[in-house]
């Protein structure tokens, strides 16, 4: 795989687990009768920030990835 091949796959990670993050509060208080924004962010803050943090991380590695690319391709033209 190249590198902006492996940076768009990075960057797809990131956002499957960034949208995770939200996915599993909403699976946590499905059994909730009524909501309100003060749950959702209580059940956010239930989950964690790890998801977060890893998909942070997922999409500065897959935009490094993608310029690493870019460069080595400039690199080469010239």
């Amino acid at each position: 795989m190249r590198k902006r091949g492996a940076g768009i796959a990075f960057i797809a990670i990131s956002a499957f687990l960034i949208s995770m993050k939200y996915i599993s509060a909403a699976i946590f208080g499905s059994g909730v009768a009524s909501w309100d924004e003060d749950l959702f962010n209580a059940m956010l803050s239930y989950v964690g920030n790890t998801l977060s943090n890893f998909g942070i991380l997922s999409l500065l590695v897959g935009i490094l990835y993608i310029a690493w690319g870019e460069y080595e391709e400039l690199k080469s033209k010239k």
